[in-house]
């Protein structure tokens, strides 16, 4: 991995350097100076500001304390903020400027180069190291007197970058933080790195004071979970390879490879994460699940869902991260267009009957339940899960996981729950006839019932219901609609721009035969460093509603085939998920190939 510069340096960055080279560390006065010569601020602005700085005495360093002062640009009068003044000082200097993006620093490598007391010295920061250069990130671009000796360190030539003096001094902490902790780690382990974490507690049973080597991998575990937290990472997954282990992130359904680290800290953080999630720290032969509770940099409560898998060179673990503030949405916030939401809200106000959410893995179905339940669960109705496992403990309604080593499965849970006095039951997944059997007799014993199935689309969900056995008449007793859905990445907000080239032509054969009125304004991904140059920062969900009326239960009954069934969803008002994406496509929201990729064809 390495350091990524931006594309295209903002008009800033490309200004000539100064006419008369400034040497020495930034003062704010001069700063103010060069400023009002640029025309970034007015003369006015900058006699203000002189005033207001001068009476405040402050060890700030000089942008940061010119940013705290909010100057108003001469452009558009906005305030001046940090961030564009540190590009426009690139540009004064005659560098390029860079927001650093820790997920594309080599943290082992450029810890290396210096030590974290010489980086704090001379306020800066390796950010990429290859075989001929060292990349260095400065807020005082005009003091060099450094460069020559870390030149001859390193034995390689030195570039020079401008960067936020703020991300400076944060990252300067957190990566000689973190390489400190894996060094101290990886010795804890022994100089050869097999030793794992679970002989470390052996040898630590008669003193419960952890040694420093311990507290290594303590300090490695808990500044993985706050990154991850910081970088919006839906999951993290730690990887045993041949020679080494690797960290990576899933941010967006993407993942993102974050570090690389010897085996041995890797089999010790991953015994260190089960000890904490109470699974069998000695088990390494099958697969086991746990959970974790922890606090994000906010302090707001984070839960973890913990799975192991066995591998060729060693124990693989996935931690799903689920946040409360990003897990339970309202409508708005899920994706749901109001043709959707005012049906979906219509449904789930039902007494009785059964509601399915269909969809691949990782599609959002358990967001949307978990939302929908947390919406109906007032002090008035008993809302009942029975899950496997449960995927985030939900205080305002009573949640089971089934057990199938005693023999408590999703039947025998749901049978209980029939007994609870429940009004709304979700069942975490209708896998069998068995448990279908017993969620639609608790739909006919007027309990609503929500559920999820694996199908492609909203109509396919009648025939696994068949598939599975459960009779054409039974299904038009219980069944009240089911969602189906997708997840698909948005545009960036910050540096998407107008797709020109896309045509109205292209959007209406995407979604033949049917046809799309209205605005158009399409837009294209750029990228920029808050959303790593991908071009798309969060998600947002697609989705395609099947409501049960009398004209669909005779489709049912007459003609069991998908095609039939799909036909009649259409004409009840169903919008396939590919039409829902186009809409999104139009809004400027996402792009066409997102759409293509996440959605099933119409035909």
């Amino acid at each position: 991995m390495s350091a990524v510069m931006p594309p295209n340096p903002p008009a800033s960055a490309r200004k000539p350097v100064a006419k008369v080279p400034h040497i020495g560390p930034l003062d704010w006065r001069k700063l103010v100076e060069w400023l009002s010569e640029d025309g970034v601020i007015s003369a006015a602005e900058a006699q203000r500001t002189i005033a207001r700085c001068s009476q405040v005495q402050s060890a700030q360093p000089p942008l940061v304390r010119l940013a705290s002062v909010s100057m108003a640009r001469v452009s558009d009068g906005k305030p001046l903020d940090i961030e564009t003044m540190a590009q426009w000082l690139a540009g004064r200097a005659g560098l390029n400027y860079l927001r650093i993006d820790p997920l594309k620093v080599e943290v082992g490598k450029v810890a290396d180069t210096m030590s974290a007391i010489y980086a704090e010295r001379h306020k800066v920061l390796p950010v990429q190291v290859t075989s001929t250069e060292v990349v260095v990130a400065t807020s005082e671009p005009f003091i060099t007197d450094w460069v020559s000796e870390v030149e001859r360190q390193a034995r390689r030539s030195v570039r020079l970058v401008v960067a936020n003096p703020l991300e400076i001094t944060k990252y300067t902490a957190e990566f000689f933080a973190l390489a400190k902790s894996v060094k101290a780690a990886l010795k804890a382990g022994g100089n050869s790195g097999t030793a794992s974490f679970e002989q470390l507690v052996e040898l630590n049973k008669t003193n419960k004071q952890l040694d420093a080597n311990d507290q290594g991998v303590v300090q490695v575990v808990d500044w993985l979970w706050q990154y991850a937290f910081d970088q919006r990472a839906s999951d993290i997954h730690l990887e045993p390879r041949r020679e080494q282990g690797v960290i990576r992130f899933r941010i967006d359904g993407v993942l993102h490879l974050v570090y690389q680290l010897p085996m041995g800290v890797h089999n010790a953080m991953t015994a260190r994460i089960k000890l904490l999630g109470r699974m069998d720290v000695v088990e390494k032969r099958r697969p086991q699940d746990g959970r974790i509770k922890t606090r994000n940099p906010r302090g707001d409560e984070i839960e973890m869902r913990l799975s192991t898998l066995p591998t060729a060179f060693g124990e693989k673990m996935v931690m799903r991260i689920f946040d409360p503030d990003t897990t339970v949405k309202d409508l708005d916030g899920l994706g749901f267009s109001e043709h959707d939401a005012t049906r979906w809200e219509q449904l789930v106000k039902r007494p009785y009957g059964i509601i399915l959410v269909t969809g691949p893995t990782g599609s959002g179905k358990t967001t949307t339940l978990y939302s929908t339940l947390k919406r109906l669960a007032t002090e008035e109705v008993n809302v009942s899960t029975v899950e496997d496992p449960i995927e985030m403990i939900e205080p305002s309604f009573n949640q089971t996981q089934v057990q199938p080593h005693l023999d408590f499965d999703f039947p025998e849970g749901l049978r209980a729950l029939m007994r609870q006095d429940p009004d709304i039951i979700m069942v975490g997944e209708i896998r069998d006839l068995q448990t279908a059997e017993m969620a639609v007799q608790a739909a006919l014993t007027g309990h609503l019932v929500f559920s999820t199935l694996h199908t492609n689309d909203a109509p396919s969900a009648v025939s696994r219901l068949m598939e599975l056995g459960v009779p054409p008449y039974l299904i038009n007793a219980t069944l009240l609609g089911v969602l189906a859905q997708r997840l698909v990445r948005t545009l960036c907000s910050n540096c998407r721009e107008k797709d020109d080239s896309a045509s109205r032509e292209a959007l209406a054969e995407l979604v033949k035969p049917w046809q799309i009125s209205g605005g158009y304004r399409p837009y294209k991904p750029v990228g920029c460093v808050d959303c790593r140059l991908t071009g798309f920062r969060g998600r947002m969900g697609l989705y395609e509603l099947l409501t049960v009326t009398e004209a669909f239960k005779e489709k049912v009954s007459k003609e069991p085939n998908i095609d039939a069934l799909r036909r009649q969803s259409v004409v009840e008002g169903m919008r396939p998920l590919r039409l829902a994406g186009a809409l999104k496509v139009a809004e400027g929201l996402t792009t066409i190939e997102e759409i293509l990729a996440a959605t099933p064809s119409m035909s």
